[in-house]
């Protein structure tokens, strides 16, 4: 046990003077001030990030010299201006002499050049601004005199690109300011030594400081008429939930897309007969309409805000008292993130209701309520480090100037994600940096670095101003800006995805912002809209995230099935399993349940595997893309994360063959070649790798320009390199992302070719909500020719032609 660690005059009698004391993670966290790497995780509310700083404001009121000596970066630039206000007020009221300053992408470009001139003590960045700041010439300047490092909300950042390129940015730290510590933050960490290793400097070890977790939260399903067998909007609901706002002080409801929102504020506005303040923040909505939110909840002056993943992370908006979580979570992890958002202290509990939206995700919140009450988190392994960010790192590198290859690697290679890379691996990277590839040599473009001297640099010194303009793995979405008309240009009001507005005729409506708008015109790629109130409105289909059910809470949810009886389950729901379990089965966890049926003239397939939505589409693909070539002619299918339903023209007598692993991937390898997915992947890689440029200095592409441009270069490379490193790392992307085909493979691991195929005489109740489903996919094919065929063969009968 490390000794306590006695706070400075100042910072004692400040805690003195609030009647605080330590908790034990913030006094272990000083006491272990000078280890490399700790991981802290600590329930919401339990002071996570003053521990963080703590050691930094020790240090500094012992020596407040002008230097940068404490770097902070979070995923949001809101949570670091959060932070920025909630440390400066004891800084100030314990009268330390310290400059602490945002820097993010609404900093001014003013105070960009005077920090880099003369940096704060504390600097809160995100990790797009600081690997802009590493881009620098004067980076090893800026940084000499760095100390300490804090990362918050790290298992965020650890789920995406945003987190490697992070990793290796800390790596570049450590060279410029050796023996740099690092600090992660977090309250949901389902594994914490596999976050250690991710943030630790390889192969130095990272520790873990496990917080007391505090009062059990106070979760439960919120008590509502049944809900209805398919849909995601959950309107039956909103007389229940209104209740519960108007019992509380303020309340978040949260949704898992922007479209689900945007739906239930209009509803909920619509049914609030008391006018109570509620508001909606996702987004997609303009920043000064998030922004006034934000103030109004802080101010308390909402009772209720209708959000999306906005407003996951730690940013304590104000006095919220209950969570409620619309729809089916479909991640423990998250829900455990948002429920942490109520009584955002350390002892008290967080208050949290579950509103199923349909009647299979009432089985699913049982799943997640238990898994809560356990303290079982879910997430997926991490992988290896993707290259397309260490190919942008390259860029970056090069930007700040010459560098040797040997100690990039050597330097690469301490960072988490990418310690064990091999070299060869690298070194592709290093050349498809340099000239683009053997397919692309030869184009002056790509031809970006060369070797004097032994040390690699840019060939033209201006184009680090547009490697700089394009650094970030966030990739842009085709998305169009909405403002209300006017002669001077009105109001922005948000954004609508491009696909959505090019469907749109003068006259239609759809919500935004919680309005209804009537579309009036698109000028200049805007969307011009005019208020119209009290209209039925089409919805807009925003791009928010459509979360797939996790590997953890599908098993879950099959192990409940397996059940006797379901006591807990509301009635409604335990009558429909048992009707199922008596006319056909339940799904098992080792065991895949085909059911066979006809209906309605058609021959139906419907295949229980509980992998995902992405992974039950693409299964959906695949398997009538083999029924096509057994001659089955399917016509279409659709699918949920639970199950793939598919129909046809002939029925499957044995579905068995259709499941064989070889057969289904080589499938899936001859779907992708010529597939959308593909395109979309390899121009999302080769953004972030630097290939395509979003932006040059005085014009910016439009994402349908990217678009086109990464198409061209996806058929080339197509046609004359195959084995191009983008279409590599484009393969790669698309198999766990879009495609998520590693779920298809766990479930057929998972069942090892144990099919329960139930040949019945109707829809069984498991099956009956899928029929309900939208978001059908046709199957174009021999089945559907067939039926034009015939189609016509009536007609002519019909006409006397036959």
């Amino acid at each position: 046990m490390d000794a306590p660690t006695p706070l400075p005059p100042r910072l004692a009698d400040w805690f003195a003077a609030r009647g605080w004391r330590l908790h034990d993670h913030q006094a272990a966290m000083l006491a272990r001030a000078g280890a490399p790497a700790l991981l802290l995780v600590a329930p919401t509310g339990g002071g996570k990030t003053l521990a963080g700083f703590l050691p930094s404001l020790v240090e500094l009121a012992a020596d407040p010299r002008p230097r940068l000596h404490t770097l902070y970066v979070s995923p949001l630039k809101a949570l670091t201006a959060d932070i920025g206000r909630n440390l400066r007020a004891p800084v100030d009221e314990m009268g330390l002499p310290l400059r602490i300053e945002d820097r993010t992408g609404d900093t001014s470009q003013t105070a960009r050049r005077r920090q880099r001139a003369d940096p704060p003590h504390i600097l809160l960045t995100t990790p797009e601004s600081l690997a802009l700041l590493l881009s620098y010439d004067d980076a090893p300047r800026m940084f000499a005199g760095l100390r300490r490092v804090v990362v918050d909300e790290i298992h965020a950042l650890a789920e995406s690109k945003r987190g490697d390129q992070l990793m290796l940015a800390l790596a570049r730290l450590e060279r410029l300011a050796p023996g740099l510590r690092r600090v992660g933050l977090s309250a949901t960490v389902e594994d914490p030594p596999a976050l250690a290793r991710f943030l630790a400097r390889h192969p130095d070890a990272c520790a873990v400081l496990q917080a007391d977790p505090g009062p059990a939260p106070d979760i439960a399903m919120l008590d509502t008429t049944p809900p209805p067998w398919a849909g995601g909007g959950a309107r039956h609901a909103i007389p229940a939930i209104l209740e519960q706002i108007r019992a509380h002080r303020t309340t978040l409801v949260f949704h898992n897309t922007r479209a689900q929102a945007e739906l239930f504020f209009h509803a909920l506005w619509m049914a609030n007969e008391d006018a109570l303040p509620i508001a909606i923040h996702h987004g997609s909505l303009a920043r000064d309409q998030r922004a006034r939110v934000e103030a109004a909840m802080t101010a308390g002056k909402l009772r209720a805000v209708v959000c999306t993943g906005t407003l996951d992370l730690g940013i304590d908006w104000g006095d919220v008292d209950l969570v409620i979580q619309v729809g089916a979570p479909r991640n423990v992890k998250r829900l455990v993130q948002r429920i942490g958002r109520a009584n955002h202290r350390y002892n008290a509990p967080s208050k949290a209701l579950l509103v199923p939206a349909n009647r299979f995700e009432v089985v699913e919140c049982h799943a997640a309520l238990a898994a809560v009450r356990e303290g079982t988190l879910d997430g997926d392994p991490r992988g290896p480090g993707p290259r397309d960010v260490l190919c942008q790192h390259i860029l970056a590198t090069a930007a700040a100037g010459p560098f040797d290859a040997d100690a990039l690697f050597a330097e690469v290679t301490t960072a988490g994600p990418y310690a064990t890379l091999p070299r060869a691996a690298f070194d592709a990277c290093l050349d498809f940096v340099a000239t683009g590839g053997y397919a692309l040599r030869a184009y002056d473009r790509w031809q970006r670095l060369m070797q004097v001297g032994g040390r690699w640099q840019l060939r033209d010194p201006r184009a680090a101003r547009t490697i700089r303009m394009n650094l970030g793995t966030i990739i842009d979405t085709e998305t169009l800006p909405v403002r209300l008309k006017s002669s001077r240009g009105g109001a922005p009001l948000g954004e609508v995805e491009e696909a959505f507005a090019t469907t749109l005729t003068p006259g239609d409506t759809f919500l935004i912002g919680g309005h209804v708008v009537r579309y009036e015109s698109l000028r200049e790629m805007v969307v011009e809209v005019t208020r119209q109130p009290g209209r039925d409105p089409r919805v807009a289909v925003f791009n928010g995230s459509k979360f797939a059910t996790s590997t953890v809470l599908a098993q879950r949810i099959l192990a409940m099935l397996q059940a006797p009886a379901w006591p807990d389950l509301p009635a409604h729901t335990a009558d429909w399993l048992a009707l199922q379990h008596k006319v056909s089965r339940l799904p098992a966890p080792d065991r895949l349940l085909v059911e066979t049926f006809p209906h309605e003239g058609r021959h139906h397939l419907c295949v229980f595997g509980f992998a995902g939505r992405n992974g039950q589409q693409t299964l959906g693909l695949l398997l009538t893309k083999r029924m096509e070539e057994m001659g089955l002619a399917p016509l279409g299918f659709v699918a949920t994360d639970y199950a793939t339903l598919i129909w046809g023209l002939e029925a499957v007598a044995d579905p068995a063959p259709l499941f064989d692993p070889d057969r289904l991937r080589d499938g899936l390898d001859q779907w992708l070649q010529g597939n959308a997915v593909m395109k979309r992947t390899f121009r999302a890689a080769a953004i972030v790798a630097g290939l395509i440029d979003r932006t040059t200095p005085g014009k910016r592409k439009s994402p349908r320009q990217a678009t086109f441009s990464s198409d061209i270069l996806y058929d080339t490379l197509r046609k004359y390199d195959p084995d191009h490193l983008l279409l590599d790392i484009t393969r790669e992307e698309a198999m766990r992302g879009l495609v998520d085909f590693g779920r298809i493979e766990e479930m057929l691991a998972r069942v090892r070719g144990r099919i329960d195929h139930m040949a019945l005489g109707r829809v069984s109740p498991l099956s009956a909500p899928l029929f309900l489903e939208p978001g059908r996919i046709p199957v174009h094919g021999a089945g559907r020719e067939r039926l034009v065929e015939a189609a016509a063969e009536r007609l002519m009968a019909e006409a006397g032609l036959s």
